[in-house]
Parts: C-alpha cells; sequence; structure tokens
C-alpha cells in the first residue's frame, strides 16, 4: 500500500505546487486524454514489441504484487523454520518416514499443517528435490550449496524480467513524450493564423506531452519497476532460508542448529527471536506426538 500512497503524494504535490504557483489545469486536462492515448499507446505497443507473453503476462502480476507487498510475512518465516526442523528431525530418524512426505508433499499432513507454504510451488520444489536428491546419496555439502545457489539464481532471474520490462518502459517513457509534443508544434504550425492566444494554448497543451512522459518515467513507472525487484529480493530471502537450513543439515548438525543457522538468516525486521522459535518448535512437537 506504501506504492499506492507514494502515487497519490506525488500527484498532490506536483499538481498542487503548479495550481498555488498560478498554473491553470484546464490546459492539461482538455491535452490530458490525447497525449495519454499517444504516449501510453505507444509505451504499451514498445513493451509488447520487446516482451513475450510470459513476461507480459507477470509483469502484471508483478505490479499487483509491488502494491500488496511482499509474500512471505514474518510469521511465514517462523512457519518455514518449523517445516524444516519436522522434516530434517524425521529424516535423520529414518529415510523412510520422511520420504513419503517429500514424494507427496500434497498428502502429507507436514506440508499440511503450512498451508501458505505447501501451496507454492518453488518453495515445495526446492525443499522436496533436494531432499530427494540427498537420500539418493548426493549429500556432499558444497555440491548441494553450489546446485541450490545456481537455481535460486535461475528463479530470481526469472524473476527480474518484469522489473527490468518495466524499467525499459520508463526509459523509454520520456522519448515517447517528447515525439507527443512534436506532433502537438506539427499541430500548431498548421494553425499559424490564429491569434497568439489560441496559438499559446496549442503550445501549451503540446508541451503536456513532453512532462506526462517525464512524469511518467520518474515519478510512476521508474519507481514501480524499483518497488518490484525490490519485493523480489525481500521473498527471495525466503527461498534462501531453505537453502541454508538444507546445507547446515548435511554439515552434521542436530535439527535445532540447523534452525538457528536458518534464523540468523532471515532478514532482521522478519527474524523471529530466539525464544519464539523454541516455544514453536515445542508446539510442532507436541502436536507431532
Amino acid at each position: 500500500m506504501t506504492s499506492l500512497a507514494g502515487i497519490a503524494i506525488t500527484l498532490f504535490m506536483v499538481f498542487g505546487g503548479y495550481i498555488i504557483a498560478g498554473g491553470k489545469l484546464e490546459i492539461i486536462l482538455h491535452s490530458l486524454p490525447y497525449e495519454m492515448m499517444i504516449i501510453g499507446g505507444a509505451a504499451a505497443g514498445s513493451f509488447l514489441v520487446g516482451n513475450d507473453f510470459a513476461v507480459v503476462k507477470s509483469t502484471i502480476a508483478d505490479i499487483g504484487r509491488a502494491i500488496r507487498g511482499p509474500k512471505w510475512k514474518r510469521a511465514d518465516y517462523q512457519n518455514a523454520l518449523c517445516l524444516m526442523f519436522e522434516l530434517l528431525h524425521l529424516a535423520r530418524e529414518s529415510a523412510l518416514k520422511v520420504e513419503s512426505h517429500i514424494e507427496s508433499p500434497s498428502e502429507s499432513a507436514v506440508f499440511q499443517r503450512y498451508p501458505k507454504i505447501a501451496g507454492d510451488h518453488e518453495a515445495v520444489e526446492l525443499i522436496c528435490d533436494t531432499i530427494r536428491s540427498i537420500l539418493m546419496n548426493f549429500n556432499n555439502p558444497h555440491q548441494v550449496e553450489e546446485l541450490l545457489e545456481k537455481q535460486l539464481e535461475a528463479m530470481a532471474h526469472e524473476e527480474a524480467a518484469g522489473a527490468h520490462a518495466m524499467q525499459k518502459m520508463a526509459d523509454g517513457l520520456p522519448a515517447l513524450g517528447i515525439v507527443a509534443a512534436v506532433l502537438g508544434v506539427i499541430k500548431t504550425m498548421a494553425s499559424i493564423d490564429k491569434p497568439p492566444e489560441v496559438l499559446g494554448q496549442m503550445i501549451g497543451g503540446a508541451l503536456v506531452g513532453t512532462f506526462l512522459g517525464v512524469f511518467l518515467a520518474y515519478g510512476v513507472v521508474g519507481p514501480l519497476a524499483d518497488r518490484i525487484a525490490a519485493v523480489h529480493a525481500q521473498d527471495h530471502r525466503f527461498y534462501a532460508l531453505i537453502r541454508e537450513t538444507i546445507v547446515a543439515s548435511l554439515q552434521m548438525h542436530e535439527p535445532k542448529i540447523c534452525i538457528e543457522v536458518g534464523r540468523r538468516n532471515i532478514p532482521r525486521h522478519d527474524r523471529p527471536s530466539f525464544v519464539e522459535i523454541e516455544e514453536a518448535l515445542k508446539s510442532v512437537k507436541k502436536e507431532a506426538a
């Protein structure tokens, strides 16, 4: 919601300052529909030319995600640690005990205790595929860490496509604003025989295109692209937590130590305290008993 608040503040301050300085909104409002059609339409067309359908679809989803904020909250990080504790504990007891859970996570009682994580394909795949590989004796800590690092890098690269596409659009908007302004000047030159006050309004309307291009680029689309990238970076830490916990388990640490390693890798504002994790693990043990 901070994104919407930021856009509202930007609009209020820009147009509020313009009005206070004695500017007239009539000229802007009169030209706005035509200039938006030229600039917005050209930007949308260029966006479609430069990106495939998958990127277009993900970018639209990313805009909503930027407004809502990160997917993973403080409680989700705690639940992820509890889930990993249960799975690592079962794996230490017996490979057969954990195998049923990773082969059919949708039917697993352990995964179903954490529905939000169970509903995330990337998280489930990361956990299950890695533990399955470990059970098949692919258990060298350095090799597993390298494998997970490459998998997370691939995920991050795919997730960055929307922000990159938005930033490219933002970079092009000032130039499209100039295109709209030039078209306005051409229209004005064709009416050079009109009175000065009419020509002044026409030139003012033409300059609205330049204003809109720059304003949309640096006041809306560019910051939105930055917000999308920031949200993805925050959510990416959730998957990094899974990686750190699994790698710690391969170094023959006890499940509790692995959970503490994972907890230390959570961003400070989302990191549950040591006491909170201890209480959560006690509850998990009671439910599993």
